[in-house]
């Protein structure tokens, strides 16, 4: 029996534009197990976004098959929470009411005042205990996606699906963002942790999130090789990066994704 939370078999996902049908997805196979931190990374285009959004259940695949806990998957559904590159707070809503109206979507028995006991203590747990009464427009942007994932991590969600949180965020604040989201998902050990699928653009960010990395080849996005990290966890980012170690795993997904750029520039067609 297999003990994957999320089974992806064979998927193969189209899409139209201009009135041409492109193959964004093609027989792409892999399983993320119970409370693990995985990542999907490649160059531009090669389908990243759209298996995020097939796993969200806005998309239908062409071909293959979706199963959570072994059920196939059909539509959206509320044990799954998301993370947009862009914040996606409602701009009309306080940052605890965005938290709240989350917390209401997936646990529709919690009253009014536990709801609002909730969404204060995630807002203290992203450091935004003093932000509950502002608007979006008022915060930055780092604490914007700070609102973002507490209202993620409220809703109390089994499955976390990320589509490059931090991407827009600067580079400080972005190391601040990771380090949060891991110890947020890590927590004391006292529960079981979420299984979480990371899309992102950063060779390094994968590493020090992930328990293992999926490298997609480009257009349409195939499964080139699914990768374990080998590097223990707690991980210190100030030692790790420094090692021989990190360097050669680091230098053997480079040349994962290095490999398919440079087919596809000695052939008809380059994907950047």
């Amino acid at each position: 029996m297999t003990t994957n939370k999320i089974e992806i078999n064979g998927l193969s996902v189209n899409y139209i534009d201009n009135k041409r049908s492109f193959n964004a997805l093609h027989d792409v196979s892999f399983g993320v197990g119970r409370g693990e931190f995985v990542s999907v990374i490649g160059a531009s285009g090669c389908g990243k976004s759209t298996l995020l959004s097939v796993l969200e259940g806005l998309y239908a695949p062409a071909g293959g098959s979706v199963q959570i806990d072994g059920k196939e998957l059909h539509g959206t559904g509320s044990e799954r929470g998301v993370v947009f590159q862009h914040y996606s707070l409602f701009p009309w809503m306080t940052t605890k009411k965005n938290i709240e109206f989350g917390i209401k979507q997936t646990h529709h028995d919690i009253k009014r005042r536990e709801r609002s006991k909730l969404a204060d203590e995630f807002l203290t747990k992203v450091g935004l205990a003093e932000a509950g009464s502002k608007y979006p427009s008022q915060l930055s942007g780092g604490m914007q996606q700070r609102a973002a994932i507490a209202r993620a991590l409220a809703m109390d969600t089994e499955i976390l699906l990320m589509d490059e949180p931090f991407s827009a965020i600067d580079p400080k604040n972005r190391i601040i963002l990771q380090e949060l989201l891991l110890s947020l998902w890590e927590g004391d050990g006292s529960e079981e942790r979420k299984t979480v699928v990371f899309v992102t653009h950063d060779i390094d960010e994968a590493i020090l999130l992930s328990d293992k990395i999926v490298v997609l080849t480009a257009h349409p996005g195939t499964v080139n090789e699914v990768v374990n990290v080998p590097f223990e966890r707690p991980r210190n980012r100030a030692e790790l990066v420094g090692t021989q170690e990190y360097g050669r795993f680091r230098n053997r997904l480079l040349s994962l994704l290095n490999t398919d750029i440079a087919e596809r520039i000695g052939g008809d067609e380059v994907v950047l």
